[in-house]
């Protein structure tokens, strides 16, 4: 880049989806751009209204800061940081723990990392709608509300034509841009377009949970740790996170061959009856404190099923699809087993930012992108198949599974990692 001139000085850059990714980037573009050089044009698309998408609550998240791969290196790197940890949930003021519980809630494994250099945690829980309003109340570009991405093509200029519809489908029309930043999640529109043999896959594991309310406070151990709780070998297990005070939020989970219908809120009281029934009925060994989140603390509107799919990242042939970079869930899905989403999304959109600003070219900044964003997630699905793997393991697996996790967390406190 020569002084006072960048090469996407005075273009226009789109930016297809109003999420943590999409959001994350153009943040970091604003911060980053060097001072004195005149900037790209940003329009931010999001198929949601501004309305919903403020009042869709959401769960809590976790967001991760043992190492550079973690969201909060990316919110620091933002300047968000302060504000986000003070909506935290968790995870601040040495405050709460990832833990693995037995069936019976003995402790098999406490872990709280050392963060990472200058972060004053290695990870929080925090509720999704409060990391939102916070990247929203830090974007000054133009967001259109209602407005989806549906598919994208290379125009003979070389520039990127994207097609558009109001988000009730009536009315299209097509935009032009130096640069598109797709950031539409898993289930991405302009992916299917262009890419229509990359789709998710089943992860071999189905989620069934639900919100648990506790007017008088969520019971211990839960009120001040999330985690998972595993069945002593007998292939079923659930998570456990606060989402407030008094609601917690909970995933019963099993291996099963094939996928189960996506169920989500709000549930029919007919619905929610057959599968509370079933949760309760397997995982009947995990105790009391199971039952009652399971039964009379969920209300029968907020029970969901979800089958875990996620999808392997890939990397950009810009010669092929003219500028178009994926970010996020877009390129790389990740199911919940993962615990890593979040994290992915913040630091694909400050990365991709930071190689567009430091490169000459459009070609050489993805190139150093993929670089980094590819083996990253790559890692993470890895990790995420290997969970679902271990923590449903039963008989001889369970046990190996469990006695490594208990010499882990002891090499962990003993090299101060921990």
């Amino acid at each position: 880049m020569t002084t006072g001139t960048h090469f996407l000085s005075g273009r226009h850059i789109v930016v297809a989806g109003a999420g943590m990714a999409g959001l994350s980037f153009a943040v970091a573009l604003r911060k980053i751009w060097p001072t004195g050089v005149p900037p790209p044009r940003v329009t931010i698309f999001e198929r949601d209204t501004k309305q919903d998408m403020l009042g869709r609550e959401g769960y809590s998240l976790s967001l991760a800061g043992a190492d550079d791969t973690g969201g909060l290196v990316a919110l620091r790197d933002l300047g968000l940081l302060d504000e986000i940890l003070g909506h935290a949930i968790l995870g601040t003021d040495e405050k709460g723990a990832f833990k693995l519980w037995d069936a019976d809630w003995s402790q098999v494994l406490s872990v709280r990392l050392r963060p990472a250099p200058g972060l004053p945690t290695s990870g929080i829980r925090i509720a999704r709608k409060h990391l939102r309003e916070t990247l929203l109340g830090a974007v000054t570009d133009e967001i259109r509300w209602g407005t989806a991405c549906l598919s994208a093509t290379k125009s003979e200029s070389g520039k990127v034509v994207v097609r558009v519809s109001d988000n009730q489908g009536s009315q299209e029309s097509t935009v032009e841009c130096d640069l598109l930043v797709v950031a539409d999640g898993a289930s991405s529109k302009i992916r299917a377009s262009l890419r229509p043999d990359d789709v998710l896959q089943y992860a071999g594991a189905v989620q069934m949970g639900g919100l648990a309310h506790f007017p008088e406070g969520i019971p211990p151990p839960l009120g001040e740790n999330w985690g998972q709780q595993v069945s002593g070998g007998r292939g079923v297990s659930c998570f456990y996170s606060p989402v407030d005070k008094h609601r917690l939020v909970w995933a019963f989970s099993f291996r099963e061959s094939t996928p189960r219908q996506t169920i989500k809120p709000p549930t029919s009281e007919e619905t929610a009856r057959v599968l509370l029934d079933e949760i309760l009925q397997k995982g009947h060994m995990l105790g009391q404190l199971f039952e009652t989140i399971a039964g009379s603390a969920t209300d029968p509107k907020e029970v969901f099923c979800l089958p875990a799919r996620d999808k392997k990242p890939f990397s950009h042939d810009l010669a092929k699809t003219g500028p178009i970079v994926f970010i996020g869930d877009s390129n790389h899905a990740v199911s919940p087993f993962a615990g890593y989403g979040a994290s992915l999304a913040l630091k694909d959109g400050w990365d991709l930012a930071q190689k567009l600003t430091a490169a000459d070219s459009v070609v050489d900044a993805v190139r150093k992108y993929d670089a980094v964003s590819v083996p990253r997630a790559t890692k993470v699905l890895a990790t995420s198949r290997s969970r679902i793997k271990w923590g449903h393991s039963t008989g001889l697996m369970f046990f190996l599974w469990r006695g490594f996790l208990k010499a882990l967390g002891y090499v962990l406190w003993l090299t101060g990692r921990a």
